[in-house]
C-alpha cells in the first residue's frame, strides 16, 4: 500500500484542547503518528506532528481538514512532504551519540548562546531540543538571587571531545558563563551519590585559616594553605606544617568557629533537593571531622570522611589521628562509598575547589569544579563559578519547578 509522509507545523496562540482537536482529525483518517513535539513560549504554541497516511484521496482529504481545523482554531498550519529516503535518514540519526550541554549564569545573553551553538554547528552536531531549567524572570522586580540556565540536547559524532570541551571552556572564561558538557547515557540519568569538599565548597572559608587566626599564626597558615590549594606544595606536607602551628590552641575555640561557619549560597537548597529525589550525600574533606560532623547535623549529610584532630588536656597537640585525607584518599573514599552502595562510579558526582580535589573530580561520573582555582577549573570536567552551589541541580537536569516542590513540601 502506497503511503505519504507529511510534517505538520502549527503555530499560534495557545489554548486548551488544540492538540486534541488536531490529532482527532488525524484519527478520523487512520493516520499513523511518526513523531510529535510541542513547545510553548509566552502562550505561543509551536507544535510539530510527522504522520503517515494512505496515498490518494485520503491523503488530500486529511490535509484539507487539518487546514480547516487550524483556521477554525485561529492557528497557522504549514505542511512539508517528507520522502521515504529522508525519513529513513532521520530515523538512522537516532543511533548517533547523544550529549547534554548545560549553560548556567546569573543571566544569559544572546552572545553566550550564540557562541555555544556556533561550536555545536562547527562540529556538525544536531540540536534536538532546548529546555529552560530556571523560572521566568521579572523585568520589574529585582531578584535577590538571579540565575538562569538552559539545557541543550545534542546528537552526533564528536571526534575530539577534548577540543570540543576546550572551546566551551574558552567561551566560559571570555563571556562569564558556566558550560557543562556530558554524555547523555543511562548513568547520567541514574546518578545516586554526591560528594562534596568542605572548605571553600560547602562553606565559604578555610577552617584551618580561621583556627590559625585565633592561634595568632594566621598569616603563616594562610600562605601554606594558598600554596597547597594552587598545587604548589604537596598537600600532606602542607597539612603537617599547618597542624604544627596550631599546637596549644584551646579545644573550646572549635565550637565557637563551628557555630559561625558561613554556609555557601544554595547549599541547603541543593542538599534538600538531592535527598528528596533519593540521592546520598557525603563530605570528603582535607579539613576536620569536628566541623564535618557539625555540618552533617546542620545540613543532613549522610557520610563524613575528614581528618581527626588530636586533642589532649583540652588543647590541640598539633597532631592528628589516623591517615591524612589528601586528594588520593578522597578518591579512595568516593570509590568505597560507590562500592558500598553497589553503584557504578559513573553514577557519582564530586564537587570541589582545590588541587587536592582533582583526583575525586576526575574519578567521578561528573566532576564539578566549584568557584575553583584556574588550574582546577581547567582540569575538571565541568565547573560552576557564576552562581551558588545549587547550580549543580541544573547540571543534573532539574527544573526550578521540580526543585521548588521540595521547599513547598
Amino acid at each position: 500500500m502506497a503511503t505519504d509522509i507529511f510534517l505538520l507545523n502549527i503555530s499560534g496562540q495557545d489554548k486548551p484542547g488544540l492538540t486534541s482537536s488536531l490529532t482527532s482529525v488525524l484519527a478520523e483518517y487512520d493516520a499513523k503518528v511518526l513523531d510529535i513535539g510541542q513547545a510553548n513560549i509566552h502562550d505561543t504554541l509551536s507544535l510539530g506532528i510527522m504522520f503517515e497516511i494512505k496515498s490518494g484521496k485520503k491523503s488530500a482529504a486529511v490535509l484539507k481538514d487539518l487546514l480547516f481545523k487550524a483556521y477554525e482554531l485561529e492557528l497557522t498550519a504549514k505542511f512539508s512532504p517528507i520522502s521515504l529516503e529522508d525519513y529513513e535518514d532521520w530515523v538512522n540519526l537516532q543511533g548517533k551519540d547523544r550529549y547534554i550541554v548545560t549553560i548556567v549564569g546569573e543571566r544569559l545573553a544572546a552572545v553566550q548562546i550564540s557562541e555555544v551553538t556556533k561550536v555545536i554547528s562547527e562540529k556538525n552536531l544536531n540540536i534536538d531540543s532546548i529546555k529552560r531549567l530556571t523560572g521566568r524572570t521579572s523585568l520589574i522586580n529585582k531578584e535577590e538571587y538571579p540565575r538562569a540556565s538552559i539545557q541543550l540536547s545534542i546528537r552526533g559524532r564528536i571526534g575530539d571531545k577534548s577540543d570540543f570541551t576546550e572551546k566551551m571552556m574558552a567561551i566560559s572564561r571570555e563571556l562569564d558563563v558556566d558550560i557543562a558538557f556530558q554524555e547523555d547515557n543511562i548513568f547520567r540519568r541514574n546518578r545516586r551519590l554526591v560528594c562534596f569538599d568542605m572548605d571553600s565548597t560547602l562553606i565559604q572559608t578555610e577552617v584551618i585559616d580561621e583556627l590559625a587566626e585565633l592561634a595568632g599564626v594566621g598569616n603563616e597558615v594562610k600562605a601554606i594553605t594558598e600554596a597547597a590549594m594552587q598545587g604548589e606544595i604537596d598537600f600532606n606536607e602542607s597539612f603537617k606544617r599547618r597542624m604544627k602551628l596550631l599546637e596549644g590552641l584551646s579545644e573550646s575555640v572549635l565550637q565557637e568557629v563551628a557555630e559561625r561557619l558561613p554556609i555557601t549560597k544554595g547549599a541547603k537548597r541543593l542538599i534538600d533537593t538531592l535527598h528528596y529525589y533519593g540521592f546520598k550525600t557525603a563530605i570528603l574533606s582535607g579539613g576536620f571531622t569536628y566541623f564535618g560532623h557539625y555540618l552533617q547535623e546542620k545540613l543532613d549529610i549522610d557520610y563524613v570522611y575528614a581528618n581527626q584532630l588530636e586533642i589532649k588536656d583540652g588543647a590541640l597537640t598539633g597532631g592528628y589521628l589516623g591517615d591524612i585525607v589528601d586528594g588520593n584518599k578522597k578518591a579512595e573514599y568516593l570509590q568505597l562509598l560507590a562500592d558500598n552502595m553497589h553503584i557504578d562510579i559513573s553514577q557519582t558526582i564530586a564537587v570541589g575547589d582545590g588541587a587536592n580535589d582533582l583526583p575525586m573530580l576526575n574519578l567521578a561520573g561528573l566532576g564539578i569544579a566549584f568557584h575553583a582555582k584556574p588550574k582546577v577549573k581547567d582540569s575538571a570536567q565541568s565547573s560552576i563559578s557564576s552562581i551558588g552551589l545549587d547550580g549543580v541541580l541544573y547540571l543534573l537536569g532539574y527544573h526550578d519547578r521540580q526543585i521548588d516542590l521540595v521547599s513547598e513540601g
